[in-house]
């Protein structure tokens, strides 16, 4: 499966969230099947972007239940992903907004000189 393509920063959650990395590791996989059969498809912005979300949810849902976890919180990391999501949308909604009106800008500019 997608194992292999692992994130990097799966160690460093596992260790804050109080868990071992054989474990992060265990809920990763999960995370990636659950994002393949939501999305349909094991590749894509989509898949990978469902994959890290389930995953921080996965790992908030396993560490809420531990003892360990009360004394020790680890980072709720789920709602940066999500804003961190929907600021690169934001980014690209602008830059498409600015290239339809300069697209648009043209072809007035265009039909204007057509016309006279």
């Amino acid at each position: 499966m997608n194992s292999m393509n692992a994130p990097k920063i799966l160690p460093w959650i596992a260790r804050k969230a109080g868990i071992s990395d054989d474990l992060a590791l265990k809920l990763w996989r999960r995370a990636v099947s659950e994002a393949e059969y939501l999305t349909g498809k094991a590749e894509g912005s989509d898949f990978w972007a469902l994959s890290v979300e389930r995953f921080l949810a996965i790992v908030e849902d396993e560490c809420s239940d531990s003892p360990a976890y009360k004394l020790a919180p680890a980072p709720q990391l789920a709602w940066m992903w999500r804003h961190q999501s929907r600021m690169s949308l934001l980014s690209l909604m602008a830059a498409q907004n600015a290239y339809r009106f300069w697209q648009n800008a043209w072809g007035n500019l265009y039909t204007q000189k057509k016309a006279a």
